[in-house]
């Protein structure tokens, strides 16, 4: 079976190191070792955080 050209990411928190968002994007717009960073509300903290990327596995 094909490898699809989607992958899934996680969004964890600076702060709290905890899961905050999930989604999936292509891989073919990421270099080897790209990270990808966000700004968004956390519920935990009641803040706008700094997240950091990390390719989970989903399924």
């Amino acid at each position: 079976m094909a490898k699809g050209k989607r992958t899934y990411v996680g969004f964890y928190s600076e702060e709290t190191g905890n899961l905050v968002h999930i989604t999936n994007i292509n891989k073919k717009n990421f270099g080897p070792g790209e990270k990808l960073t966000l700004r968004k509300y956390n519920k935990v903290t009641k803040k706008h955080e700094v997240l950091k990327m990390k390719e989970i596995k989903k399924g």
